[in-house]
């Protein structure tokens, strides 16, 4: 690639990466993404820093933890002066453009992305705030185990409603870029609301599976003393007791989940096939991955608020034109992902120093097949939304990962050995001193105290405001679309030349073709 490279990041929502066959499912069916996963880099152990939508989301775009940035959960605003990924970009002469979900919270819908072609799927206010005032709060988005007990079939539902036509205005733009091969490279962020409960898919695509290929959890419900402390937190707080689950209930969802799944995987199929229809494909690299994971009942537990490996695994597949396919085991995570992007989209004369100290590091030379920078090797990954009473921590290093959180006993794990953390070391002898160099390493991290008293003070703060915001009833700050109808189709005017509507009227473009015969004037 000669010039800066275009950028293709596809984003799915509450995707684990367990469900895909590039991380070694057995039956979801995901064509489209096996053949990205083949042409590019496969991050086999890579994570999200925060397993819950908003906060995951601003930690990815700043390459920062969301504590850092004042970010606590899925009702926390995100603050506009923060140097984003859209902005570095557009700094270094990208367009950048978002079609669908980035959960923004606050008055700033665009934070640096030029252009945004739809709408949000959920709030932009601060109606989804914990009460931490509460000694067991009920969850602030009022979600419990309906989505569990009454998944299955539907004709329609508002997520297909939202995730059509966030891939048909991608897939639009994608068009209009390709019709403009001078204009400068694009950043295409497309991100999607599915995989994301509730779990209902229509008729096309559950009938893609059988029921009796659908795969149980890998490790079965466990009762309330069997759980950890978190977990518990957890089940009282989405009120998992209210509903029976039974069996039939949890293969129901799996199976709307991998049928959510392939309908991810057929977007993702419509904007390579724009790519390829308008030759792009050679110029651009391709990204997919997901805010968070979904537990998809291991251990009788659902959806995500967990620092456990199904909620907090995510796929991440890069793609660069020409490399070679490669799967690289280090831990790495989605803050890693603005200094990748940073480094793809260096140029001559385009380079960027970053202006805030960013926590992660850069993927590509994996793509190149080196090794990656070892100094910045541990990934570390927080949880400080509902159940949290205090900051819930993680740090994975190498093989090993440790939970750690003020209320609760420590959790350790050996994940080559044990995948499913289903065997605490923490109480070891044996494994004492790793546990005092990990627990070191992550009061070192974050100022846990600190932390404990922002979240609840941010909390008070938010529920107050959004309490006279609704009574005073304040303008709301949801994104509207906008589209000038003067620079569609055929038009005049001031601003349209003849060479813009030819641009528009085809592609490839031909060379006008002169007169078979020259008439007499009128």
């Amino acid at each position: 690639m000669a010039r800066q490279p275009n950028i293709l990041f596809i984003m799915a929502d509450q995707l684990t990466a367990r469900a895909l066959r590039a991380y070694g499912n057995s039956v979801c069916r995901t064509p489209h993404l096996d053949r990205l996963a083949a042409r590019g880099t496969v991050f086999d152990q890579a994570y999200c820093n925060f397993p819950v939508c908003a906060p995951s989301r601003a930690s990815m775009l700043t390459g920062r933890l969301a504590s850092r940035l004042g970010v606590y959960d899925n009702a926390s605003d995100f603050r506009s002066s923060a140097p984003t990924l859209p902005y570095y970009l557009s700094a270094m002469g990208y367009h950048t453009c978002l079609s669908g979900k980035m959960h923004f919270v606050g008055a700033d819908q665009l934070h640096g992305y030029r252009e945004r072609l739809t709408t949000d799927i959920y709030p932009s206010d601060f109606g989804w705030t914990p009460d931490w005032q509460k000694m067991i709060p009920v969850a602030a988005n009022g979600l419990n185990l309906r989505s569990v007990v009454e998944s299955g079939l539907c004709k329609r539902s508002l997520q297909l409603d939202y995730d059509d036509e966030v891939a048909a205005r991608a897939v639009q733009r994608i068009y209009d870029y390709g019709r403009n091969r001078d204009q400068q490279p694009f950043f295409l962020t497309v991100s999607f609301t599915h995989p994301h409960n509730p779990y209902v898919i229509t008729e096309p695509y559950w009938s893609r599976y059988r029921d009796d290929e659908i795969d149980p959890p890998r490790v079965p419900p466990m009762s309330t003393a069997e759980l950890d402390p978190h977990s518990r937190r957890l089940r009282r707080i989405f009120r998992f007791d209210e509903y029976d689950v039974t069996q039939e209930d949890v293969m129901r969802s799996r199976h709307a989940y991998y049928a959510m799944v392939s309908y991810v995987d057929d977007r993702v199929g419509e904007l390579l096939a724009a790519l390829d229809a308008m030759d792009l494909s050679d110029d651009t690299v391709v990204i997919f991955t997901s805010d968070h994971g979904d537990m998809l009942g291991e251990r009788g537990l659902w959806y995500k608020w967990l620092l456990l490996e199904n909620a907090v695994r995510v796929p991440l597949i890069v793609a660069v034109p020409g490399q070679t396919p490669s799967v690289v085991r280090d831990p790495v995570s989605l803050l890693d992902l603005l200094p990748t992007c940073l480094e793809l989209a260096q140029a001559e004369g385009a380079g960027l120093t970053p202006v805030s100290p960013l926590e992660g590091r850069s993927l590509v030379p994996a793509s190149r097949g080196q090794a990656l920078d070892a100094s910045r090797a541990r990934v570390f990954v927080e949880m400080n939304a509902d159940g949290a009473h205090n900051p819930c921590l993680m740090l994975r290093d190498g093989p090993w990962k440790l939970i750690s959180c003020a209320d609760d006993p420590p959790m350790l794990f050996q994940l080559d050995d044990d995948p499913d953390e289903l065997c605490n070391l923490a109480a070891s002898p044996e494994h004492a001193s790793r546990l005092v160099r990990m627990q070191a390493d992550i009061q070192a991290h974050w100022d846990e105290p600190a932390l404990a008293e922002a979240m609840r003070r941010s909390a008070a703060e938010r529920q107050l405001v959004q309490r006279a915001r609704l009574v005073a009833e304040h303008p709301a700050w949801d994104y509207e679309p906008r589209k000038d109808p003067t620079q569609l189709f055929v038009r005049t005017g001031a601003n349209v030349s003849a060479t813009n509507v030819k641009s528009r009227a085809r592609y490839p473009q031909v060379a006008p073709k002169p007169p078979d015969h020259e008439l007499p004037p009128l």
